[in-house]
């Protein structure tokens, strides 16, 4: 990379393209050689090893990891690439971030963000535009999708302040908040990329659309986008909501909340991944939202983590839980809150995953730092070795001295690990990419089988709640007429099913 911009462009192209000559062994281009060959360094960015850093004016030379070694070099390259071989850089830098590899992903995303900043304003919104048409492309989760929405949020920020606001109208106008088709791409942008006058305009048009779609429960992912949508607002833009915004937000998610019970969530993947996004989001409106709910959440999350669900909710019942840090528990609902939270601690911050122990303990001292409640806190611990983790972290001590050659036993180990879930992940799109296609191709969703269910899954919990309401109280007036035409509807639905058949 450091000797190539200085020989003939010939030359340059000849590293830098790619060959399929029929009948002859094909050549990878340098820059993909650098991606797959940084694929095998796990080890290396895991000890960290160090390497010679770049000299630069004024500043003595250090050793740095090999991480920013490499990262230095090639964005060193990208400065001296020549503009005949863009289409091959662009080509590379997305291969790597789609790349199921995660530090190789993590590079090529630093590289990019160099680019966007080294390169005019209008290269950055080009780049913006082609990253969100790709985000709309992906049918669902993936890790893909990931990796793109995290380039897309970093290259928000790149823009140029001069040419911002006009580049920022323009996406706007592309992508419009107020229809619900965007609302998947609304999720992944920080609303603090905008100026305030487009942050509260945007912020708005998502809150009115988000609400209004996640009323309209269906257990599937419009309903996720909608509340993935609310989420990214309330996280980024929440001073740019008033009252009257806030409140329809709290209420479509507690609207949403009278549909959930534990048979529902149990095996259905939708409806845990609308669970792990409601969670987060009432956790924003602790201080507002009625008691009642509030032990209802705390309830269903200690009966949930029994069960134990995919790590995506537990992490979301760890930002719940945390929340509650800002609330007082009042006596009148302590006997229905406080057990529940207290073992809802208790097995996570035991949990063996070092993802969630490590927001378990984030978590706890969250809600530890912040309750009024302090009576509670000791309950939450319940062992010695619980409570040693939560002291060991707040003084930011190890939990235990590693040995060098420990250090690298265990980093042996773990590349092996990562090596065959990437393996798998690897073969998998091998499979796909090597298949004839088909006259018609499957699209990568899951099965339509599964979201029948989830629907009717809805439906039958909507129904359970009516059951429930009318043991506590009488029936209003237009109770019967309205459950007349959810009858007809439902008649209608197995008329059009027999048609389809014949």
């Amino acid at each position: 990379m450091d000797k190539l911009p200085f020989q003939p462009l010939d030359v340059q192209t000849l590293w830098c393209t790619e060959s399929r000559v029929s009948g002859a062994a094909s050549r990878v281009s340098l820059l993909k050689a650098i991606f797959w060959s940084f694929e095998q360094c796990s080890g290396e960015l895991s000890l960290p090893v160090h390497l010679q850093g770049v000299k630069g004016k004024g500043h003595v030379e250090v050793a740095v990891p090999l991480y920013q070694h490499v990262c230095v070099h090639l964005c060193a390259f990208i400065t001296a690439f020549h503009p005949s071989l863009f289409p091959e850089l662009d080509a590379a830098l997305l291969s790597a971030v789609l790349s199921a590899n995660m530090i190789s992903s993590l590079l090529a995303m630093d590289a990019w963000c160099f680019l966007a900043r080294y390169g005019t304003a209008e290269l950055c919104a080009h780049h913006v535009t082609i990253v969100a048409h790709l985000i709309k492309s992906c049918p669902g989760e993936c890790h893909q999708l990931t990796n793109l929405s995290i380039l897309l949020r970093r290259l928000f920020f790149f823009m140029a302040p001069p040419h911002q606001a006009r580049i920022q109208v323009e996406f706007i106008q592309k992508f419009a908040p107020k229809e619900a088709e965007n609302l998947p791409l609304w999720q992944h942008i920080s609303f603090q990329a905008f100026p305030a006058e487009l942050r509260k305009q945007t912020a708005h048009e998502v809150v009115r659309v988000g609400a209004a779609q996640s009323r309209r429960w269906l257990g599937g992912s419009r309903t996720n986008a909608a509340l993935s949508a609310l989420l990214a607002v309330n996280s980024s833009a929440s001073e740019a909501l008033d009252i009257g915004q806030q409140t329809a937000v709290m209420e479509a998610g507690s609207q949403l909340w009278a549909f959930l019970n534990t048979n529902l969530v149990t095996g259905q993947p939708y409806v845990q991944r609308t669970l792990s996004l409601l969670f987060p989001l009432l956790g924003f409106f602790i201080q507002t939202l009625d008691p009642q709910l509030i032990s209802q959440v705390v309830t269903l999350q200690a009966s949930l983590l029994k069960l134990e669900p995919p790590d995506h909710v537990r992490l979301a019942v760890l930002d719940f839980v945390a929340s509650l840090g800002k609330l007082f528990i009042s006596p009148a609902i302590q006997d229905k809150i406080v057990p529940n939270l207290c073992s809802i601690f208790a097995l996570l911050l035991a949990d063996r995953n070092w993802l969630l122990e490590q927001h378990a303990l984030e978590a706890f001292t969250q809600f530890a730092e912040g309750t009024s409640n302090e009576e509670i806190v000791p309950h939450c611990l319940s062992s010695e070795e619980t409570k040693n983790k939560v002291v060991s972290f707040l003084e930011k001590t190890g939990f235990a001295d590693e040995t060098v050659a420990a250090r690298v036993e265990r980093v042996k180990q773990e590349k092996g690990i990562f090596w065959g879930s990437l393996a798998t992940v690897t073969l998998e799109e091998a499979k796909w990419s090597s298949s004839q296609p088909c006259a018609k191709r499957a699209r990568h969703e899951p099965p339509v089988e599964e979201e029948y269910r989830s629907a009717l899954q809805a439906a039958t919990g909507a129904l359970e709640a009516i059951e429930l309401l009318l043991q506590k109280s009488p029936a209003p007036d237009w109770l019967p007429t309205e459950m007349q035409l959810l009858q007809e509807k439902i008649d209608q639905l197995k008329s059009r099913r027999l048609q389809d058949e014949t």
